[in-house]
């Protein structure tokens, strides 16, 4: 048995785990954690994506000891406040979702896309999810879901109309540049 410490989902956990112990059988049977769906357990399907500090891996290919004082991030954790994440929401409203099975996965890993690439073409989310199979949507509303969610996040993250913005510091009269004076017109005195 080996002692382990990470924090997962903002909670810190210590435990004794065995050494071959998978990160998804520990957060899924140890944590329960069941949000993150044990796919394949070969890598190949991506339903088992977590964020690892920081980068969305799939938690099938990483030992629990080797998460030894990470910081984890599951599905489960996304929503704060009872809100959902707008990855969350955009999958529900683009209906996104069919099984179901692919999306914990499918949102995880685009969230790290986003991360990287905040306003992605369709093709980059296409490439940035080939790691991640779906076999019912299709991908045209997982596509869509995450051009949703990126749109949203760009709208939040602007600033809301009216909004004031840095200004550029006042300069004193004494170092201020003289302003250029405009020409006065025929009958009119120069500004001063």
């Amino acid at each position: 048995m080996t002692r382990i410490a990470m924090t997962v989902d903002g909670t810190h956990y210590e435990d004794e785990v065995e050494p071959r112990l998978l990160l998804v059988h520990y957060l899924r049977d140890r944590l329960g954690l069941t949000g993150t769906p044990v796919g394949c357990d070969t890598t190949n399907c991506g339903a088992c994506t977590v964020d690892l500090d920081g980068a969305s891996v799939k938690s099938c290919s990483v030992l629990a000891v080797q998460a030894d004082g990470s910081e984890v991030t599951t599905i489960q954790g996304l929503a704060s406040d009872a809100e959902w994440h707008p990855l969350q929401t955009a999958f529900h409203q683009q209906h996104a979702v069919q099984c179901g099975y692919c999306t914990p996965g499918m949102i995880m890993a685009a969230r790290d896309l986003l991360k990287e690439n905040p306003d992605p073409s369709p093709d980059e989310i296409r490439h940035g999810l080939e790691g991640n199979l779906c076999r019912c949507t299709g991908y045209q509303n997982i596509v869509r879901a995450v051009l949703a969610a990126a749109a949203e996040e760009r709208r939040r993250r602007a600033p809301a109309p009216g909004a004031q913005t840095e200004t550029a510091p006042v300069a004193s009269e004494d170092t201020a540049p003289a302003a250029p004076r405009a020409p006065a017109r025929a009958g009119q005195e120069a500004p001063v």
